[in-house]
């Protein structure tokens, strides 16, 4: 009798990237400059399968960071934006990097090993940044031990999108994927995470909607 992923329990990701669980990463900041701007705010979603094994985001972990000792804090970044570091409300739920990192990086690590994966690649719109202020902080906290992230390996969603739709802009990839974008909400790390991992999956899903059915049917 043929296997069918609707006829058995969820299936896992780690079957699909060799061994990766894929997790979308927006960090929002001070500046340019991993080394020596704030990281100000950070989202991490996992992305999972459905019942019918369609990619869908998973449970979203955020937090709002404060600056570490002696971080730069460009004036024009902040505008650009909106964050004050220093507005009494986001002083009082923001936390310091290393609280803030393994926190979400406990979060990530029950993901992957739930999914059987042995690592998380980080997903991103200009993934590279992302991964730039994440191994800064990463470096300055010392949390390289629980970290679950692979050190160099991303998948970019402004490639995927400049594949599919010609366009590397994230709101307006999402707009060609008929994913709604308020402008008004982006630049907050949160939304732009969640944004990113229904673009990725909306992909995924695009372009290889039958390959998990061969995946189970080699097992």
């Amino acid at each position: 009798m043929e296997k069918n992923v609707t006829d058995s329990v969820q299936p896992v990701i780690g079957q699909r990237f060799r061994g990766f669980l894929p997790v979308v990463v927006d960090v929002e900041t001070a500046g340019f400059n991993a080394e020596t701007d704030a990281l100000l705010e950070i989202a991490c979603i996992p992305i999972v399968y459905d019942e019918q094994g369609n990619f869908v985001p998973g449970e979203a972990h955020h937090a709002h960071i404060n600056p570490f000792e002696g971080a730069n804090l460009d004036r024009r970044s902040l505008e650009f934006i909106g964050v004050d570091p220093f507005n009494p409300m986001r002083v009082a739920m923001a936390e310091d990097e290393k609280t803030a990192l393994k926190r979400i990086f406990k979060a990530v690590t029950e993901v992957r090993r739930k999914q059987q994966c042995t690592h998380a690649v980080l997903v991103g719109h200009n993934a590279h940044f992302d991964l730039g202020f994440l191994k800064a902080a990463i470096d300055r906290t010392g949390t390289k031990n629980q970290n679950p992230f692979h050190s160099f390996s991303v998948f970019d969603t402004v490639t995927l999108s400049a594949v599919m739709f010609g366009q590397t802009v994230l709101a307006k990839s999402c707009i060609q994927a008929g994913i709604e974008f308020d402008g008004k909400e982006a630049h907050s790390a949160l939304y732009d995470t969640q944004k990113t991992a229904e673009l990725f999956c909306y992909i995924l899903n695009k372009l290889s909607p039958h390959l998990l059915d061969t995946l189970v049917a080699d097992q």
